[in-house]
């Protein structure tokens, strides 16, 4: 059990707000959640199963509002959902045998990858004349690598996610994030009982951080963010790049 003061649980959900938003506009947000368990007292492998509640939250939130008007392609959310799952699981399971250390390591790398994906131009918002999968085989045995590592650290996966289904798949950008709620939730909330049986998960923590990380998301998803998306990803990426200092050099 971690013990927190009034500040601590101010910036707990501060990070999940701004993760929230994050995650709206492309994914990510753990990079803002896990460093901030982590520099709060957390180890690494607890903070990375903790925020797996985060996750469920800011997803279930999502998931409400699309089942309101429909699942598209929900025959090929089932199967993609369902080829992520085995490796999610291993994936989880093989994170709780890292130490702090290994962690720590790995994630100052995974931040320097993030940090250079957010760089790289943005699709555009378009709309498909044709919006019918294709590249099926490939695209389930991407999403089977995809979800291993959402079970391993998760960090990144909204990087991942959306190229396999818009630009491998061929499905526009919409049904894309819809369908991404929906197989990052499963998948989460099945790893995350694995971090809570094989390692430790700080309940009332990811609780915190998730009241952030839902109201984030409700911001983000109701307001156009286009003239202040240059200004949340520049903050984020000095955030970043301080997180990957302190990691690198002041662990």
């Amino acid at each position: 059990m971690m013990d927190l003061v009034w500040w601590e649980i101010v910036v707990l959900i501060l990070a999940g707000f701004g993760a929230g938003l994050v995650n709206v506009m492309a994914g990510g947000g753990s990079i803002l959640t896990v460093p901030i368990m982590m520099f709060l007292g957390m180890p690494g492998p607890v903070a990375n199963g903790t925020n797996r509640i985060t996750i469920v939250a800011h997803n279930a939130s999502a998931i409400v509002t699309y089942l309101r008007h429909g699942v598209p392609h929900s025959k090929l959310c089932v199967t993609l959902t369902l080829v992520a799952i085995p490796p999610a699981l291993l994936g989880a399971w093989l994170s709780t045998k890292l130490n702090n250390e290994q962690f720590e390591g790995l994630l100052a790398i995974v931040m320097v990858a993030v940090l250079i994906l957010m760089q790289a131009p943005q699709a555009k918002k378009q709309s498909d004349a044709d919006n019918k999968p294709k590249n099926l085989r490939l695209g389930h045995v991407l999403m089977a690598i995809a979800g291993f590592w959402g079970g391993f650290i998760q960090i990144g996966m909204g990087f991942v996610v959306l190229p396999i289904m818009h630009r491998v798949m061929g499905l526009s950008l919409v049904d894309t994030n819809i369908l991404k709620v929906f197989i990052i939730f499963t998948y989460t909330l099945l790893a995350m009982f694995v971090f809570a049986a094989t390692s430790e998960v700080l309940w009332l923590v990811g609780a915190i951080a998730a009241i952030g990380n839902v109201a984030g998301g409700i911001v983000g998803a109701r307001f156009t963010l286009s003239h202040g998306e240059q200004l949340i990803r520049r903050v984020l990426t000095i955030a970043i790049i301080a997180m990957i200092i302190k990691l690198l050099f002041f662990s």
